[in-house]
């Protein structure tokens, strides 16, 4: 028997080097509906060949990559989905994530091929760079884009949204504003958490229609409206809450302040803001997903950044919030809370 290998070893060098072998497999599998296809039960690979139209020379490796990998599961030649990816990955269950994972393999992938390029240039990698113009502009300005967008927010925010469903004392507050809300998945969260609570999605007009239809899907039409408008131009609507998820960290400093500034200005006296984020941990040692979402602001925006807890009670403060308060929810993500 040879003796176990003492002192340092280049396996963590080699599997983060590599990640990206694993990260394309699953955003291939996504991308190919792959787990929805067997959420209706096991299929063996002839007939997962045929269902998600793959060439039968790669078909086998990239099935048994996935369980090698954790995402699917293999029993006498059929597989079959995970719990989590039964859950979690099948288009058809309202807990899909797969929104941010069918934008990365269409958009992040490939601009995160270029951060070398963004490191040394400090300029976003994105189709804003190739088309000209905002990231948002680009973004917002083609309809398939933009559904593909919201839905990707939808999938990043949704575990810290039902967090927040859950820590937040609503039982104070009976109005809500969701500052930037995409297709609508914050007031929806609260809103089957809470029945007592009412509100609005604020965001650019383009977004009116998803939101709605998101919103009847779950049934809450009669309690959560949208509001058009620009946070940069108009005033924020008021309400008990307001809520800005991932939005912060789009802009800079200045923009940030703003928006905090805005906030305050439209709750009432004993009113709350919730700021969530992959807040940064204050040592800037821990969170790598929060640094690696501050890359992406790199590589997706011409100003944004992430920051710590520390930080935004320091800018919370300046706008002249009190009893402000950080708080872990789920993974990476937590929320700062300041009352009025």
């Amino acid at each position: 028997m040879s003796a176990p290998v003492s002192g340092p070893t280049p396996d963590r060098i080699l599997q983060t080097g590599l990640g990206f072998w694993g990260s394309k497999a699953l955003l291939s599998a996504v991308e190919l509906g792959l787990f929805t296809e067997l959420a209706d039960g096991p299929l063996d690979l002839a007939s997962i060949t045929a269902r998600v139209g793959l060439h039968a020379r790669g078909a086998r490796d990239f099935l048994d990559a996935l369980v090698a990998l954790g995402f699917l599961e293999r029993e006498d030649g059929f597989y079959h989905n995970t719990p989590e990816t039964a859950l979690f990955l099948d288009r058809g269950k309202p807990s899909y994530v797969g929104g941010i994972l069918e934008m990365a393999n269409a958009r992040l992938f490939e601009a995160w091929g270029s951060l070398t390029e963004a490191l040394r240039t400090g300029l976003p990698q994105n189709e804003a760079r190739k088309l000209g113009g905002d990231t948002f502009e680009a973004l917002y300005a083609d309809p398939a884009r933009l559904r593909q967008f919201l839905a990707a927010m939808s999938g990043v925010s949704i575990g810290a949204l039902r967090a927040i469903a859950s820590k937040f004392p609503w039982r104070n507050y009976g109005t809500v504003v969701d500052v930037g809300c995409a297709q609508g998945c914050g007031p929806v969260q609260f809103g089957m958490a809470h029945p007592h609570l009412r509100g609005e999605g604020f965001d650019l007009p383009q977004v009116q229609p998803l939101f709605e239809e998101y919103v009847a899907n779950a049934g809450l039409s009669d309690r959560f409206s949208f509001r058009a408008g620009s946070f940069f131009t108009d005033p924020l609507p008021s309400a008990d809450v307001i809520v800005m998820g991932h939005i912060l960290h789009d802009w800079d400093l200045e923009t940030k302040r703003m928006l905090l500034q805005k906030a305050f200005q439209a709750l009432p006296e004993g009113g709350a803001i919730i700021v969530y984020e992959m807040l940064i941990d204050d040592d800037r040692r821990q969170n790598a997903m929060g640094l690696l979402m501050s890359l992406n602001m790199l590589v997706e925006t011409p100003s944004g950044f992430d920051f710590t807890g520390a930080d935004c009670r320091g800018w919370m403060q300046d706008a002249g919030f009190r009893d402000i308060r950080v708080e872990h929810l789920v993974g990476p993500d937590s929320m700062v809370v300041g009352l009025k």
